[in-house]
């Protein structure tokens, strides 16, 4: 045989892609090594590195003969990038050199050789194992350091091996005489990977609520935000809490459902940001205010996901809010709105989700000290203005939530004994109002979980008022200016207020408590 077929896989956006990888020999003739398919750098590279794990493994070099040799990865007009195909070139350059004899279908090779054949952990094994089991393969061999991320996805052998030889000794299929009489030794085989269970680990922040002194307020709106899903902004002198209220907040979040964590497992993975092969926490993202607009959106000549996109179904918490860049700020709009950020490039365009909950935090003024009763404010009113200016208004309407974030007697800052409801206290409730709202939306078209995912149409449905609350809302939406997204999110954070109450139904107080959270001169400047 001078011909072989094997399988492989890529990442390609947040999805796996299947690679097809041929390798075709010709021998007696001068020495020719090319591999063809779009290749990047590193995917050209694997030519020394498969050829030195070869010979280092007992096999002959491809380069120590004279021979063509021509390997193609298919689909051709698909960019490979990554070291992903070592291993299946190796073994399929074996195969076509007819060195070892093996069934190559059904299967998928994935993993970096090192020199001496050892196989080096590669990043996405998880949607890689999710795309070919739906395509109909049944085994997948890759590096023992990712068997049990791969280990997650039901209904597809996983075999985590150390080095090449492993591999090959598993799928090597001994010669038989006509007789049907082994005359080579039966291989020492793998042992398929145990499925990996989803346990909920405990939390990594151990700061309780009741930890932090006072700052009631703030809490009451982190714990509305949590229960409905709605960003939220606070503001405040610096020193007074606001980055551990944020930390915190994620502790009050409900677990992840199971297929919310094999999600995000994913997209944490293809980045090469997975510390542990199952992401059971929502994750809790803070880029530094310096953090470029890719960086904080995603993309790139070949589109990858940035932190909107990591934060999916947990916290962005973005500290000094106003002192992001405009461009970044503003680039917030659409994940904010729909959920999903929208990227679009000479090559190709990608839309990646950005379900999160935004928790912004900032001061009062360039200084931090306007409003401060302990200490004076030395900003001039041009400085006063600029600040201002940095947040738009298409922005600060998409904060449901805003709250103030005041200086803490040092009375009860010094007191020992804890205050307040503790974490377990207040993710209990948030849990029960996330409950009924599954609840509400059982039925929904468009598989919504929150009140803050909520469309018009769907307002009208699932949050109605009465004439005397609609006059209230009218009457306060008048004396406020509110702008019509403003407005319906206002009826949004009543009803997730509403919820918390166990109310079926939205009444005056809701509405004035959400009215309560839109934000004040004094907050946004």
């Amino acid at each position: 045989m001078s011909f072989s077929r094997i399988y492989s896989a890529q990442t390609h956006l947040l999805k796996g892609k299947i690679v097809t990888i041929e390798v075709d020999i010709t021998k007696n003739t001068l020495h020719s090594f090319t591999l063809v398919g779009l290749p990047d750098k590193a995917v050209d590279e694997s030519k020394d590195r498969m050829s030195s794990a070869l010979k280092n493994s007992g096999f002959n070099s491809p380069k120590n003969q004279n021979q063509k040799i021509v390997i193609s990865l298919s689909p051709a007009d698909l960019k490979k990038e990554g070291p992903y195909f070592d291993l299946a070139v190796a073994l399929s350059y074996l195969l076509s050199a007819e060195e070892i004899n093996f069934d190559p279908e059904k299967r998928i090779f994935l993993g970096e050789l090192s020199l001496n054949g050892e196989l080096r952990p590669i990043k996405g094994a998880l949607p890689l194992v999710q795309e070919a089991k739906r395509l109909g393969y049944k085994e997948i061999f890759l590096p023992i350091e990712n068997a049990e991320e791969a280990a997650l996805v039901d209904g597809i052998t996983i075999y985590g091996a150390k080095n090449l030889k492993e591999v090959i000794d598993h799928i090597f299929i001994p010669k038989k005489d006509k007789k049907g009489n082994l005359i080579e030794k039966e291989r020492p085989k793998i042992s398929p990977s145990p499925k990996t269970k989803i346990i909920q680990k405990e939390k990594t922040n151990n700061i309780d609520f009741s930890d932090i002194r006072g700052q009631e307020g703030a809490k009451r709106g982190l714990e509305i935000a949590a229960s409905g899903g709605h960003n939220i902004a606070m503001s405040g002198p610096p020193g007074t809490g606001k980055t551990m209220l944020a930390r915190v907040f994620s502790n009050i979040l409900p677990d992840l459902e199971t297929d919310d964590c094999l999600e995000i497992t994913g997209i944490h993975s293809i980045v090469g940001l997975l510390e542990d092969a199952i992401i059971t926490e929502p994750p809790f993202r803070a880029p530094h205010h310096t953090a470029s607009y890719v960086s904080m959106i995603g993309g790139g000549a070949n589109p990858k996901p940035g932190e909107v996109t990591l934060a999916h179904k947990g916290v962005l918490f973005l500290d000094e809010f106003p002192e992001f860049e405009k461009r970044v700020l503003e680039s917030l709009r659409q994940p904010l709105e729909d959920n999903i950020v929208s990227i679009s490039r000479a090559k190709g365009s990608a839309i990646f989700p950005s379900n999160f909950i935004l928790v912004a935090a900032m001061n009062p003024c360039p200084c931090g000290n306007k409003g401060n009763k302990q200490k004076q404010c030395i900003c001039k009113p041009s400085d006063l203005d600029r600040y201002k200016r940095k947040l738009s208004g298409p922005i600060m309407d998409r904060i449901d939530i805003w709250v103030t974030v005041g200086n803490v007697d040092y009375e009860k800052l010094s007191n020992t004994i804890q205050e307040g409801e503790k974490t377990v206290t207040i993710k209990d409730r948030v849990k029960r109002a996330r409950d009924i709202q599954l609840k509400r939306f059982k039925n929904s078209p468009r598989k919504i979980t929150t009140n803050s995912e909520m469309n018009v149409k769907e307002l009208n449905i699932y949050a109605p008022l009465t004439e005397e609350i609609k006059k209230l809302l009218n009457q306060s939406a008048e004396r406020l200016q509110l702008s019509a997204r403003a407005y319906h999110r206002t009826i949004k954070l009543a009803r997730t207020i509403a919820d918390l109450e166990g109310s079926e139904n939205i009444s005056a107080s809701h509405i004035l408590e959400a009215l309560q959270y839109r934000p004040r001169e004094n907050q946004s400047n």
